[in-house]
């Protein structure tokens, strides 16, 4: 699997190597009042994704803090867990709370869900 992964990121970057040989022809970006910028269209596409990808997460950066800052209210929140007195206290042939209950042969353990 490492290897095929190898192998699809070295085709994209050929196919990227090939797109930006073939395309090494001047282009011209019109901006306002008269504005101009030749480069080659590599550079202008470049560009362009370039920018695309800083609008994108300067959008995004407004929620990323709301949810940082929700994250660390709830962890602010929880309740702290006293610590156990001593090992011997407690008693060690009890499976711990929380634990799974062994799966009969009918079924398959599942893991517990959670979401993305």
């Amino acid at each position: 699997m490492k290897y095929l992964l190898w192998l699809l990121k070295a085709a994209i970057f050929f196919t990227l190597f090939a797109f930006a040989l073939n395309n090494q022809q001047d282009a011209t970006v019109h901006f306002f009042f008269g504005t101009q910028w030749r480069a080659p269209m590599v550079l202008v596409v470049l560009t362009a994704f370039a920018a695309g990808l800083v609008v994108g997460v300067l959008g995004m950066v407004p929620r990323w803090w709301k949810h940082r800052s929700a994250a660390r209210k709830a962890v602010a929140a929880q309740p702290q867990a006293p610590a156990a007195a001593s090992p011997a206290a407690e008693d060690l042939s009890a499976p711990p709370a929380g634990a799974y209950a062994p799966a009969s042969p009918l079924t398959t353990p599942q893991p517990p869900f959670h979401g993305i």
